[in-house]
């Protein structure tokens, strides 16, 4: 069930649950995995991106195996703000899934998720191959970190 107000998920679990954050590329879908309190996100996993079917039994696995509570999907819309053909792909994906599960879902703007996290291991000197391995995860608990900071702060 899709919330019209992000910041209003957190309310919507029961005590203990967690949130998941995805980062749907075309080629993988990174994710992170909030505390039982919602208030650090942690990178997670990556998916290697197959068949919407088994993607879903992925996601549906952790799911259950983390007790998640909640979906936080990064939404790529464009700098001026308007959606493009991915921002409609990652709609799509979370139509389908709820087909399959019955979990509060929240898109949260994922406007530079992606170049922020590069920067970071930038800095911190992560080899091609290492920085390959961890953006899309990294991205994830980027994207989850910011509904749950903004939760805190109000």
């Amino acid at each position: 069930m899709l919330i019209d107000k992000p910041t209003d998920l957190p309310s919507r679990l029961a005590r203990g649950q967690r949130l998941l954050g995805l980062d749907l590329g075309t080629k993988t879908i990174g994710l992170a995995l909030s505390d039982a309190s919602l208030v650090v996100a942690t990178p997670y996993d990556t998916i290697k991106r197959k068949k919407f079917t088994k993607d879903a039994e992925q996601l549906i696995e952790i799911i259950k195996k983390e007790n998640v509570g909640g979906l936080v999907v990064g939404l790529p819309v464009n700098m001026d703000g308007s959606e493009g053909p991915r921002a409609q792909s990652t709609r799509q994906f979370v139509r389908n899934l709820e087909g399959l599960i019955d979990l509060p879902t929240a898109f949260w703007d994922e406007r530079l998720s992606t170049q922020a996290v590069t920067r970071t291991l930038l800095e911190a000197d992560a080899s091609r191959k290492r920085r390959a391995e961890v953006v899309d995860k990294m991205a994830a608990s980027f994207i989850l970190q910011g509904l749950l900071d903004r939760v805190a702060h109000g």
